[in-house]
């Protein structure tokens, strides 16, 4: 009888091991598209200074930018995907410093500001397909430089935290340049830096350092962006790594987006005039939206 007893108490021991094992496993498994459904809202990560592409005015009720409006298509599409009609986009502000551990400890679903997809970030994160292709040079009030070799004993400014940060220190050591790399808060910290006279050239991707000129310059007429192309910038919307499902719902709503004429009000409206589409642009939307 003792032996049957025994058995007994380990059996329903088993079985509520495995009861556990189970539900533990079901909540491991519970996804990003899971818990959308469940709050009705989908939470977007944005940057307030990553001007064109995320950015939000000292007044401005919501973030707006092309990464940002083109998220906020993402979500029409997913409700209409998910089956969830009402969907509320929360806005989650992030920093340059702190984006990926907002995706990381699922702080947010989505971000959406101009990311560069890189291997080493897909440790950590996955990537949609591509939203923008860009390319980083250099912003100078100096017409005498040219090229990167002419800064050698000079200061140059960039965005502190940034895939950009490393390329500028990459570059700098590959060619063996010497110049001091002076990392900025902001953006509108670098331009400041350059304009005071402090550094001698900023570098970033062209098409922020273009709307610095346009919309953020004291004195646009003294600045130049450098012919160099100096690296080649693909952005996607980073989310939550292994949430296969998320991924290609997300995916899915790109590719729609990419293939009818909503990106191209999308891109008109974000850059307003701006900044005028590319042929690689044209190419990228062409070969990322995917057929169903």
């Amino acid at each position: 009888m003792m032996g049957a007893t025994r058995s007994r108490w380990f059996r329903a021991v088993l079985v509520a091991a495995l009861l556990t094992v189970t539900q533990f496993a079901g909540l491991a498994s519970a996804g990003t598209i899971d818990k959308i459904r469940t709050d009705q809202a989908i939470r977007i990560a944005y940057r307030e200074d990553a001007r064109p592409f995320s950015y939000k005015e000292p007044n401005g009720a919501e973030p707006t930018g092309y990464v940002v409006n083109l998220c906020k298509a993402v979500a029409k599409h997913l409700a209409d995907q998910l089956g969830v009609p009402s969907l509320k986009v929360v806005y989650v502000p992030v920093t340059a410093a702190n984006r990926f551990e907002a995706i990381e400890h699922h702080d947010a679903d989505l971000l959406c500001e101009p990311t560069s997809a890189t291997l080493a970030r897909r440790k950590i994160v996955d990537f949609s397909i591509p939203t923008f292709i860009d390319g980083a040079s250099l912003l100078t009030s100096d017409m005498t430089l040219h090229h990167l070799e002419d800064l050698a004993g000079h200061k140059i400014g960039v965005l502190a935290g940034t895939t950009t940060e490393d390329v500028l220190r990459g570059l700098l050591k590959g060619r063996s340049i010497s110049a001091e790399v002076v990392p900025a808060k902001t953006h509108d910290q670098g331009l400041a830096s350059l304009e005071d006279g402090e550094t001698s050239a900023y570098f970033g991707d062209r098409s922020i350092l273009i709307f610095l000129i346009k919309d953020r310059s004291k004195a646009p007429e003294k600045l130049e962006i450098l012919e160099d192309y100096l690296t080649v910038e693909p952005y996607a919307l980073a989310l939550a790594h292994g949430d296969e499902d998320f991924r290609l719902a997300v995916d899915t709503a790109l590719s729609h987006i990419y293939r009818s004429n909503e990106i191209i009000a999308i891109y008109d409206q974000s850059f307003g005039g701006k900044l005028k589409r590319s042929d690689l642009m044209d190419a990228l939307y062409v070969v990322s939206g995917l057929p169903d």
